[in-house]
């Protein structure tokens, strides 16, 4: 075999220590490089990983609560109509409260109008009465003094 390196010009000593020096930066790169290369890939690919599941668990709670919130709106609508025709009801019965005691106003109002109107009419009718009657007075008085003069 030594033949065979010395026809190629191949020193097998100096091969030999080159392959010992190759096996030992092989050992010392696999140690201090390879390993802690290999684990940072492992440590980010499991960072990766929680990440993604986590951005699924988000998206999942994200749908959830769109969800519940449509819901919760949907709730708060037919609630709010519910209020809204309630509002309309106690409005349209206080329209009414309130239409009913403006009539009887007015028509207090009207009959006791009337009622001014009955006693003015009959204040004219005994002041006329008076005057009538003082006018027969003096009528009968001027008769009296032309008859008796």
């Amino acid at each position: 075999m030594s033949e065979l390196f010395e026809a190629f010009g191949v020193n097998w000593k100096l091969l030999l220590v080159q392959a010992v020096n190759f096996g030992l930066l092989l050992s010392v790169l696999t140690y201090f490089l390879y390993k802690p290369v290999l684990r940072i890939i492992d440590e980010r690919q499991k960072k990766i990983a929680e990440g993604v599941k986590t951005a699924e668990e988000a998206a999942r709670k994200l749908a959830d609560a769109k969800v519940e919130g449509d819901g919760m709106i949907g709730t708060a609508a037919k609630e709010a109509e519910q209020l809204v025709a309630a509002a309309r009801s106690r409005a349209d019965e206080k329209g009414a409260e309130i239409v009913k005691a403006a009539e009887a106003r007015a028509n207090a109002v009207i009959k006791e109008a009337g009622e001014h109107a009955e006693e003015a009419k009959r204040m004219a009718l005994a002041e006329s009465s008076k005057g009538i009657a003082r006018a027969a007075v003096l009528a009968a008085e001027k008769i009296l003094r032309e008859k008796s003069a």
